[in-house]
């Protein structure tokens, strides 16, 4: 059977790298976001369509599967950062409102379209949402049977301490495979960019331009010199302490300044993961954030993906969201080899 699929909300390419790591063919990626189309097409056999999917007809995504297509696979992960962890903290009435209509808008192509396998990965606070049950409970009035999960991403080759939504919906009963790790071979830090070559904050490896970490203050020079793998900023000199810290209020609050272990899976690669300050980013061992090419590494991007070149340059800000945003290309595999096993049962 001839199995192609549309990646909606594409980004740079993680999920349709995974699913044609997997052995499914991805004919088109679709987003927003114009800035993505080269690391897209550059790194991945499929088309890049630069289009806002809540304007584009559902007709002209179907006419994109060739005719001869047997399973027709439609996967996307809608922009959930209003469902993150973060804005749950910090969420006000209207937080969600924004993006909700884009989990609607792939429900709307889904209904309209109607796809052998429909797959979506998000964060797992989504699941907490009103808008979740409703996109399910349509996917189940289709006909669909549905299985999601809330997964552990080490449990699936991802080096970073990530928990990920992964819904799969098919005419036939279509479910994640088992966990391919566990923790006692889960992989990590020193497993994924150990090898790279060392540099300097502020510095970039001449061989590698993706290989670079922003500079440092003097004073958070002074802070990642006295900063632990693991630890946290009660690691340092009083006199090295934000204001913040030295109130009572801010005692528990470590979740940032911090370096990473080598043995263990990183933190969650946010799209902000080059700055020292923005979390749990310090090299294990240099004095400097990690660089955005082992950001791209820890979310298993390969380490000859393209994001940018001389004619297609681009800024660190974007590059951090671009990087951040996608789905885990390891985690997009095992939605691939669960696909194809799912496929593979009914054959027999």
């Amino acid at each position: 059977m001839k199995i192609n699929a549309i990646d909606l909300f594409c980004g740079v390419g993680g999920l349709t790298a995974g699913l044609q790591e997997a052995g499914i063919n991805v004919i088109a990626g679709i987003d927003i976001e114009s800035k993505c189309k080269f690391p897209y097409e550059k790194n991945n056999h499929a088309k890049f369509i630069n289009a806002d999917l809540k304007k584009v007809k559902s007709i002209d995504i179907e006419k994109l599967y060739p005719k001869d297509t047997d399973i027709k696979v439609l996967a996307g992960c809608a922009p959930c950062q209003p469902f993150s962890s973060y804005s749950y903290r910090y969420r006000g009435s209207d937080v969600t409102k924004n993006k909700m209509d884009l989990l609607d808008t792939f429900s709307r192509i889904v209904k309209d379209i109607k796809p052998d396998i429909v797959s979506m990965e998000n964060v797992p606070q989504l699941a907490k949402e009103p808008i979740f049950n409703d996109f399910v409970m349509t996917l189940k009035k289709l006909n669909y049977k549905v299985n999601w999960h809330i997964v552990y991403a080490p449990q699936y080759g991802v080096p970073q301490k990530r928990k990920r939504l992964v819904l799969l919906a098919g005419n036939t009963d279509i479910d994640l495979v088992s966990p391919l790790f566990n923790k006692d071979n889960y992989p990590t830090v020193r497993d994924t960019i150990f090898k790279l070559p060392k540099i300097e904050a502020g510095a970039t490896n001449k061989r590698d331009p993706m290989h670079r970490s922003p500079k440092l203050t003097k004073l958070n020079i002074k802070r990642i010199k006295q900063s632990k793998p693991g630890g946290t900023w009660h690691d340092w000199d009083e006199k090295l302490l934000l204001k913040a810290y030295r109130k009572k209020s801010g005692k528990s609050y470590t979740s940032v300044y911090g370096r990473m272990q080598w043995d263990e899976p990183a933190p969650t690669i946010t799209t902000k993961f080059y700055g020292y300050g923005n979390g749990r980013f310090g090299h294990p061992e240099q004095n400097r954030a990690i660089s955005f090419r082992e950001g791209a590494m820890l979310q298993t991007f390969p380490e000859n993906y393209l994001f940018f070149d001389e004619d297609h340059p681009i800024s660190g800000k974007d590059l951090g969201i671009m990087i951040g945003n996608a789905v885990p290309v390891k985690l997009g595999e095992a939605i691939g080899k669960s696909i194809l096993k799912g496929f593979n049962k009914v054959e027999k």
